[in-house]
């Protein structure tokens, strides 16, 4: 069976073109080696919970650690139902222990959970219990950590730091929490004024903030190169240059490109892949505004991510009371870099979805009509444009002039 491009979930390298997810995250097992606790924040869909299943896995297979990648995602329907979202996180660690610890000794095991425990200790309770018994250190990876809110999430740091102290022999040896944001967001998250918290964090023994870093170029060609090993397809060097341009290596980006390409555009696998197929993939892309590009959507409408992105669109200075912590923001989602010491949208396809999508109300709306300089095709009629915009200056110019400084 020939292996796919993924855009949905994690990826399996039985069944996706799949890139050693470590490379993009240098330095983690020297943490994890060191007895740290950490965070890893970084945009949706670029390989988070890919990267740390797999060094579960790894690390465990290595003999020298024990170690459980568990998601907190299903905690977010708790809110702030403190018993609900510690009995979520601990189902997801049940659930998961069991499957990545299946066929090692009893003392490997993740130990039964005490449901008579206080939901405040019962995390650390497990956790403890389970380092105690444990022949080798105990790693856990807590993924979508900032799926939860409130109180639940209050809980999971302060007992996740006060173990911090009984490492390794009473507590897990290396604990990371994964998300979209670093930690120095999840104050403002759990509480405007931040009352509830006394710390800056409940989680700041952490002692590093890392991110994963997107494909690279040779890498993109890296991936690409697997499809055309295993079926004999080929991406022009123009395609492959051009895919990188558009996506600047966005994980999702580049893969759905492709698929786009291999199973809709050019499903013959004796045709080339060109850069002409690139920009149609590229266009088919936009105007679908699949599960990934309607969730960069739905951010925009969030105060913090506009009060950044509207300045940026219309040339304007980006300024505010706390814009610090919403350009930081903005940047963990993965929506602006930093290029030059300018702030700029990540890569080309979001630089045409990201106006698209704030103008689509105005465009909609507009009671304006085409026809007279659109031929049949859609395509521009350059004479019949030029000559209907020489006439609204005639009329209006000077309107227009007089309010100019």
């Amino acid at each position: 069976m020939t292996r796919c491009f993924n855009t949905a979930g994690p990826c399996d390298p039985l069944d996706h073109y799949t890139l050693p997810p470590e490379r993009r995250l240098p330095g983690v097992r020297d943490l994890i080696d060191g007895k740290f606790f950490f965070v890893i924040h970084a945009p949706r869909q670029v390989g988070k919970t890919t990267c740390f299943r797999t060094l579960a896995q790894s690390l465990t297979a290595s003999g020298r650690y024990v170690a459980v990648h568990a998601s907190c995602e299903m905690g977010q329907a708790a809110r702030n139902d403190v018993e609900a979202g510690i009995a979520s996180v601990l189902g997801s660690l049940v659930k998961h222990a069991g499957v990545l610890l299946e066929g090692l000794p009893a003392s490997h095991q993740l130990p039964p959970v005490d449901h008579e425990a206080s939901p405040w200790v019962r995390l650390q309770d497990v956790l403890t219990r389970w380092s105690q018994q444990c022949p080798l250190p105990v790693v856990v990876f807590f993924d979508e950590i900032d799926a939860l809110f409130d109180d639940v999430l209050i809980s999971v740091l302060r007992q996740l730091r006060d173990g911090y102290m009984s490492r390794p022999s009473n507590f897990p040896q290396s604990v990371a929490l994964i998300g979209l944001r670093d930690v120095r967001d999840y104050k403002a998250s759990l509480r405007p004024d931040g009352a509830t918290l006394g710390t800056s964090s409940p989680f700041n023994v952490k002692v590093e903030s890392l991110t994963i870093r997107n494909f690279e170029e040779a890498e993109v060609g890296e991936l690409y190169g697997q499809h055309t090993t295993e079926t004999g397809q080929v991406f022009t060097p123009e395609a492959l240059a051009l895919a990188f341009a558009l996506t600047d290596g966005q994980p999702w980006l580049v893969n759905a490109l492709a698929r786009q390409l291999v199973e809709k555009a050019v499903p013959d696998r004796a045709v080339s892949i060109t850069a002409a197929h690139m920009s149609q993939a590229k266009e088919a892309l936009i105007a679908r505004r699949d599960t990934h590009l309607d969730s960069l959507i739905d951010r925009l409408r969030e105060d913090r991510v506009r009060r950044v992105i509207e300045p940026m669109l219309a040339g304007q200075l980006v300024l505010g009371d706390r814009i610090d912590d919403d350009i930081a923001f903005v940047e963990d989602l993965g929506l602006v870099e930093r290029t030059g010491g300018h702030l700029v949208i990540a890569n080309a396809i979001y630089q045409e979805v990201i106006p698209r999508a704030l103008a689509s109300i105005t465009q909609y709306t507009i009671p304006h009509q085409t026809a007279w300089y659109l031929d049949r095709e859609g395509r521009l009629i350059m004479r019949a444009l030029l000559e209907g915009f020489v006439g609204f200056w005639r009329e209006h110019g000077d309107a227009l002039l007089a309010h100019q400084p």
